[in-house]
């Protein structure tokens, strides 16, 4: 049973940052389109793409302590974690660093493997953006 609860989670997780990812981007995309320079731009891009991808780090690291702490689900060694504690595993994961020092135990490793798929996904689609953003700058 938990493991079918933290599929479940890792699939809801997913679903939620990788909506908010796309909504990030068509709003970056509308917004900036209306700047003329070409600096301006990129850095709102940038700046944008990276409060996103802040914002989608917190969205899993509340996933993991609502899963351990009121489902039970996982636990992680060290133990007694802090939401900056989860935060920051949640951002070693989603970078793909995996520093090691905050390991995940049992079920609650499915969320773990999911969301370093999910963050190589998104960092990736955030640089192919950009990207496609500075080429169309460039050209006009």
């Amino acid at each position: 049973m938990d493991y079918f609860v933290a599929t479940t989670a890792a699939v809801v997780l997913v679903g939620i940052v990788v909506s908010l990812h796309y909504e990030a981007l068509n709003l970056l995309d509308r917004l900036t389109s209306a700047l003329g320079n070409h600096r301006t731009t990129l850095l709102a891009v940038m700046f944008g793409l990276l409060t996103a991808h802040v914002i989608e780090i917190w969205v899993f690291a509340v996933g993991y302590m609502i899963v351990v702490n009121v489902f039970g689900v996982g636990t992680f060694t060290p133990d007694s974690l802090t939401l900056f504690d989860y935060s920051y595993y949640s951002a070693m994961v989603y970078t793909t660093v995996g520093f090691g020092d905050i390991v995940p135990q049992e079920a609650i490793r499915m969320i773990t493997s999911a969301e370093a798929l999910t963050g190589l996904a998104l960092i990736t689609w955030s640089a192919s953006y950009t990207f496609l953003r500075m080429r169309k700058l460039w050209r006009d």
